[in-house]
């Protein structure tokens, strides 16, 4: 299915918001709003990055272990991490264990705070086009954008890690910078 499709409470939603129950309280709240903020946006980068290769499911299910395992995701105290906090953050259940990605977030977090006007601004000026036409499938949905492939190379100049044009679409897409609730999604409708 690729067409907004009605869940047991009657509304209209994008297929993937339909698929679970933690999906749908996603879907309907918060993916597609906007999201500001230094740390908040930082966290959005970190998730997006973790789910390189897996499902989102798996990262929204453990997001508040990842909370907790990286200090609610405030730029200054993740920035401060050393090899203790990787080799506990290795140990760590509730979050993904891969070095790599761990190691990233930390220097995302350094790269983050080395920022001369912050990751908000950062970010935001690479929001797409609000009058974009919505689309009706998922079909007509993009994976990457010049948008997110000009963020991403802004990111890595900045030694972001971990933050390719298909990281940074999903990144865009989750903290609002493009609406991709397809044309018949009641969250469309409601936020336009």
């Amino acid at each position: 299915m690729s067409e907004a499709v009605a869940g047991p409470d009657g509304l209209l939603r994008c297929p993937w918001g339909e698929s679970a129950e933690d999906y749908r309280s996603y879907h309907d709240t918060e993916w597609g709003r906007p999201v500001h903020g230094e740390d908040p946006l930082f966290e959005r980068i970190c998730l997006e990055a973790f789910q390189s290769g897996l499902s989102w499911i798996t990262i929204l299910r453990r997001r508040e272990g990842f909370r907790a395992a990286f200090a609610g995701f405030e730029i200054a105290k993740v920035a401060a991490f050393g090899e203790a906090e990787v080799t506990r953050l290795l140990a760590d259940p509730g979050i993904i264990r891969n070095r790599a990605k761990i190691e990233a977030s930390i220097a995302n977090a350094r790269a983050a705070q080395a920022l001369d006007g912050g990751l908000d601004e950062l970010v935001w000026r690479f929001a797409g086009d609000p009058d974009r036409p919505a689309p009706a499938t998922l079909a007509e949905v993009p994976a990457i954008t010049p948008e997110s492939t000009a963020l991403a190379k802004e990111l890595k100049k900045h030694g972001f890690r971990f933050v390719g044009p298909t990281t940074a679409y999903a990144l865009m897409q989750a903290c609002g910078l493009v609406n991709d609730h397809l044309v018949d999604c009641h969250v469309r409708q409601s936020t336009n």
